[in-house]
């Protein structure tokens, strides 16, 4: 047996401390017990499945999970994600913990919102729920702010798929009162300080991903509920910056949808907005780690972001 001097071991101790404190990790409930808006009472439970990807529905209790980057390198910036899953499920690593960890890595908060997915068995008004949680959940993260190290003039949100419509909709609607407040957090503005939307569901009309819609709006909207839930149709001068990468090649959520969000913004926004075409990509690529073309997103993303601090 080795045995070691007392002070390496203090050392060792305090290294491997060190690296267990780099990056906190919490589980956070959005909603105070009871008081959760639009909840039915049922004894329908959350389902969590991981094959290739952790999917998770049938979301009952919404959460937030707060990445926090060591004080050494973080840069005060948060990002606020909501995976996709066509309003059925959330992708909740592939499009929500993954992108947490790669933030962490550059001093931004990653916080993975884990929302209700609409549903007429759980919910009333099933259509504004997903919006509810997503404006108590930033909300939520300005209360903390400080605790957090975060800059809460600097908290922006990322979305895929009908997560990108998620985000887009709080992006344009952030003002739009959807529940009753329930404490003090719901007086703090639900506006992100900038958004980016990946492969996002937009539109409700047209070029639509019809598995979005149904799920959200049902299989026969009304055209009202159509223009209000397409996010395109709700820009005005205040809506943040916002960037958008999609892949021409997208079967399942046309390019058109990127492409009409970032016409519309450019000509009603006050804000910054820019997007990137991938030649190719398909859909729901997430991190892309393993495709040398797709996998530099993230950091165009970053940059982006930066840029950002010189306007």
């Amino acid at each position: 047996m080795i045995r070691l001097p007392l002070i390496m071991i203090f050392v060792l101790a305090l290294t491997v401390l060190g690296g267990c404190a780099a990056n906190k990790e919490l589980v956070i409930d959005i909603w105070p017990k009871d008081k959760i808006p639009n909840q039915l009472k049922t004894d329908i439970g959350e389902v969590q499945e991981y094959t290739d990807i952790l999917k998770i529905s049938r979301v009952q209790k919404p959460t937030i999970e707060v990445f926090l980057p060591h004080a050494s390198k973080a840069t005060g910036k948060a990002m606020l994600i909501f995976p996709g899953g066509g309003y059925g499920i959330l992708a909740y690593d592939w499009e929500g913990t993954s992108v947490a960890k790669f933030l962490v890595d550059h001093g931004i908060a990653g916080i993975v919102v884990k929302y209700r997915l609409p549903s007429d068995e759980t919910q009333i008004d099933k259509h504004y729920v997903p919006l509810i949680d997503a404006q108590r959940a930033i909300r939520l993260v300005r209360s903390r702010s400080k605790e957090w190290n975060i800059d809460p003039a600097n908290i922006g949100i990322i979305g895929f798929s009908a997560g990108g419509h998620l985000a887009s909709t709080l992006g344009t609607q952030y003002d739009n009162m959807v529940y009753t407040a329930v404490d003090k957090v719901d007086s703090l503005s639900a506006r992100p300080d900038f958004m980016v939307l990946m492969y996002p569901v937009i539109t409700m009309g047209e070029n639509t991903h019809k598995g979005s819609r149904n799920n959200l709006l049902g299989k026969n909207p009304s055209a009202e509920k159509v223009m209000q839930f397409s996010s395109d149709l709700q820009i005005n001068e205040d809506t943040p910056a916002t960037y958008l990468i999609h892949a021409m090649d997208d079967k399942a959520v046309p390019v058109a949808n990127s492409e009409y969000f970032f016409a519309l913004h450019n000509a009603k926004s006050n804000e910054r907005g820019q997007l990137y075409i991938f030649e190719e990509g398909g859909h729901g690529f997430g991190m892309a780690e393993d495709n040398e073309i797709l996998r530099k997103w993230p950091l165009l993303v970053l940059d982006w972001i930066n840029s950002l601090e010189t306007d």
